[in-house]
């Protein structure tokens, strides 16, 4: 559905819908509007359940350990309000945290006298054994919780979060992931990965519609972790499955037709052969990387392996806005270009509909620019 006058490579912000995705969309849109009574009282409820096992399977784990929320800020913000920090306590991230979360985190640590810790990860990363050294170097005996990004989102570098989760474990440290950009974007398997709380959106890479993400909780923790907002279902009596469920599925009344798509979504994906294509679009990040790095004269922020379909690429420009206009009323690029840190950078997203002519516009654009 994207307009076709756009060269469009931002992918991750938002994603986008295709046309037989969105039309499932409002099949189910209709199907409430004829009796919403019915749909929001009754029907939705096994709908939802068909929902979370189709999505479960996708993501390699039990569909009851899943709830579904609008984004993955949403969920986190449940998880860390839910927590019982103390003063002194520490939960440590990193500075490639996603700024949203960053606010959060402070904010609960904050209100609980507990230290939110971002280990400072410079650029560029050489190897995972850099990386590893420096997270670990930031823990204590005091580190209760460890948040990390599996994709981080201005850096779109892929952390090791399986080492970090193995080394919490022998601590009894809880690991939280911010998965936002990994389903659809890398094979997920959750139950393997192992982690106590992970959260993802399906609206970015498995091209979802808008608001349609999800929050895994592992079973002997589902007590612990209170939705937002207290409504029906608070004691069990809205469907029968678990307190979990009950309590974080109906935050009030909402359109929630759009989790309903997620499996169509799915279909839609293995129809079109995603795995392969995701190969060829991480093909295709790198080249152009490389492309960049030579005319930049540049170092890659990481090694080729960190990538997916996406990579961040260093500019030598100070007006980040007014480039990110230029991108877009010149050439029809839309992309982001932002201040991260103390650089000036632009990341650019590789999907289905995307061409190898399309970086290659880019590539050229950002060279006349620059000139």
């Amino acid at each position: 559905m994207l307009d076709p006058a756009l060269t469009y490579l931002n992918h991750g912000s938002f994603g986008a819908c295709p046309k037989l995705i969105f039309d499932n969309l409002k099949d189910w849109q209709i199907r409430m509007e004829k009796d919403p009574v019915q749909f929001l009282e009754s029907d939705i409820f096994p709908l939802l359940a068909d929902s979370r096992k189709a999505l479960g399977n996708f993501l390699g784990c039990e569909g009851d350990d899943l709830v579904y929320y609008p984004n993955p800020t949403h969920a986190v913000n449940a998880v860390a309000r839910s927590l019982k920090l103390k003063a002194g306590d520490e939960v440590l991230s990193t500075n490639h945290i996603y700024g949203a979360l960053d606010f959060t985190w402070q904010q609960v640590c904050q209100d609980s006298g507990a230290k939110f810790i971002k280990a400072e990860l410079p650029l560029p990363i050489k190897s995972k054994a850099e990386f590893l050294n420096i997270f670990f170097s930031y823990m204590s005996d005091k580190t209760r919780v460890i948040f990390i990004s599996h994709i981080t989102s201005m850096t779109a570098m892929i952390f090791p979060v399986e080492d970090i989760i193995q080394f919490a474990k022998d601590r009894e440290i809880l690991t939280i992931i911010d998965g936002a950009h990994v389903p659809g974007h890398l094979p997920l398997n959750i139950t393997e990965l192992d982690a106590d709380i992970y959260t993802g959106a399906c609206h970015k890479w498995m091209c979802a519609p808008k608001g349609t993400s999800f929050l895994y909780v592992r079973k002997s923790l589902q007590d612990e972790i209170m939705p937002p907002v207290i409504s029906w279902g608070w004691e069990g009596e809205l469907s029968n499955t678990s307190l979990f469920l009950n309590r974080h599925e109906w935050q009030g009344t909402r359109d929630m037709t759009p989790f309903l798509v997620v499996p169509e979504a799915i279909k839609f994906l293995n129809d079109n052969n995603w795995q392969e294509r995701s190969k060829l679009n991480r093909k295709l990040v790198i080249s152009t990387r490389n492309q960049f790095l030579d005319l930049l004269n540049g170092e890659p922020i990481c090694p080729d392996d960190w990538l997916g379909q996406m990579a961040t690429i260093e500019l030598p420009i100070d007006d980040p806005l007014q480039f990110k206009r230029s991108l877009m009323e010149i050439y029809k690029i839309q992309i982001p270009v932002f201040s991260w840190g103390n650089i000036t950078a632009l990341r650019y997203s590789v999907h289905f509909y995307n061409t190898e002519e399309d970086v290659k516009r880019l590539v050229a654009a950002v060279k006349e620019l620059l000139h």
